[in-house]
């Protein structure tokens, strides 16, 4: 069975094995982001999003994505990227909006796996058989999206090798964005979910109505940003929470609320 999916998925997507491992918003994170989009489907998506990953399943298996790393079922998900989209430093507006558009094949391949899995799915072009592990990468990646480090750098690891120190003990930029910055709100998954969608709510329509090539946009500026206040951070934890922890919300905000459009439109 094993090998079937395995078969199935590598034909859907049709890529060879390439480039590093990376890690993504983390457990807490995903699950944050999963809770925002279930919250935020119609009633009809819903009912099929819990008929093929059972009910609330979205938010239980968000993180099956990442926990598959340490089996052998999707080994082309770690070699291939698919968790990440490595940008260079200075890019152009219109360079990055042709990236989301082309959905490049290197340095990650974030853009194009989902991109593939989206369209797959929604064709119906998935066997009944390999569905909910698709639409668990689905949702997975869709998190993913919008995490600024995820479009980190390639000479850097998306962050992995610029390390930092977060309360006295070290760490990396990376994973103080998947997971120390979320963390440091000290919320349950539900909790936060619900602060980040009472806070940003505001937001919803706007979310919706831009293209998502506008949003990776602000993605990358932010990445930009996270990359040059390393520059001029002075070492106090407390400092960057304050600094970014909002930044963080709306990301999380904006992930769950377009994997629910996603879903909206593709289970009408």
């Amino acid at each position: 069975m094993k090998n079937r999916i395995f078969f199935v998925l590598l034909c859907l997507i049709g890529m060879s094995m390439y480039s590093v491992p990376a890690f993504s918003w983390g457990q807490e994170g995903h699950r944050v982001i999963a809770k925002i989009a279930y919250d935020n489907l119609t009633p009809k998506a819903r009912k099929s999003v819990d008929k093929i990953l059972g009910k609330r399943g979205m938010i239980y298996w968000s993180n099956w994505a990442d926990e598959i790393k340490s089996d052998n079922i999707y080994p082309q998900s770690i070699k291939d990227g698919w968790h990440y989209q490595n940008l260079a430093s200075g890019l152009s507006d219109s360079a990055i909006v042709a990236m989301v558009m082309d959905c490049p094949k290197v340095n990650g391949r974030l853009f194009s796996v989902h991109d593939s899995l989206v369209y797959n799915m929604a064709a119906e072009r998935v066997y009944d058989s390999n569905r909910d592990h698709t639409l668990r990468f689905i949702v997975h990646l869709s998190g993913d999206l919008y995490c600024p480090m995820h479009m980190g750098r390639k000479e850097d690891r998306g962050g992995n090798l610029i390390p930092m120190t977060w309360f006295g003990k070290p760490t990396n930029l990376h994973e103080v964005w998947d997971d120390k910055l979320i963390e440091s709100q000290g919320y349950s998954y539900s909790e936060y979910a619900q602060m980040i969608e009472d806070t940003y709510a505001p937001l919803k329509r706007e979310i919706e109505q831009r293209s998502e090539a506008q949003l990776l946009l602000d993605n990358y500026h932010f990445t930009e940003s996270i990359y040059a206040y390393q520059q001029v951070w002075d070492g106090n934890t407390y400092h960057y929470i304050y600094t970014w922890h909002e930044l963080m919300e709306k990301q999380l905000y904006v992930a769950g609320i377009r994997l629910a459009k996603l879903l909206n439109e593709m289970f009408k």
